[in-house]
């Protein structure tokens, strides 16, 4: 039996360390200051996946991954005492909510991988009509929020956030990229 493990998602190091690198336009006309990099949490996590590791604990991994991730903003929001006051509160009711989101997510991933090689050409559209779904989902909360956002931080400050949000969340598709492709 073929052990099927979507632990890569969880690898808060990889994905940490890949944002210390920026997105760079390859035809830039004229000069422009240097792109700004995000910097990542003061600890990294290290992950040796050359031995093979008992089934982790999700709910552990999960909690890991949300917290290097507001801590990975905390480093680079860059706010002042009474904007952090302001704004933690409304970003942990966003986290909750695309933490649902997210839920379903890898319980989609978690069915996949449990039957892309026998699934049928009915569960298999199934399944690519629930990720939709949620990347849907996600995109809503995120325009859901951008007034709530607005309230509490400046128009570029919550521009940065939410570019920062979706770097992580780009991070953390790629590493659910990494999941097997099913064989038509």
């Amino acid at each position: 039996m073929e052990r099927k493990v979507i632990a890569p998602l969880f690898i808060p190091g990889i994905i940490f360390l890949s944002l210390a690198t920026s997105f760079h336009c390859a035809a830039q006309e004229s000069p422009s200051p240097p792109a700004r990099q995000l910097r990542g949490p003061s600890r990294s996590a290290v992950y040796d996946d050359s031995q093979p590791s008992p089934a982790p604990d999700f709910q552990m991994l999960r909690k890991d991954l949300r917290s290097q991730k507001k801590q990975t903003i905390a480093a680079n929001m860059d706010l002042t005492d009474s904007e952090a006051e302001k704004f933690w509160p409304v970003y942990d009711r966003f986290a909750a909510d695309l933490a649902k989101i997210y839920d379903t997510k890898l319980a989609l991933i978690a069915e996949y991988l449990d039957d892309y090689q026998t699934m049928n050409g009915d569960d298999a559209e199934k399944y690519i009509r629930g990720r939709a779904a949620v990347e849907q989902d996600v995109m809503a909360l995120r325009l859901a929020y951008v007034p709530e956002f607005r309230k509490v931080l400046s128009g570029r400050q919550a521009a940065l956030f939410f570019q920062i949000e979706w770097r992580l969340d780009l991070m953390i598709n790629l590493q659910l990229a990494q999941t097997p492709v099913i064989d038509p």
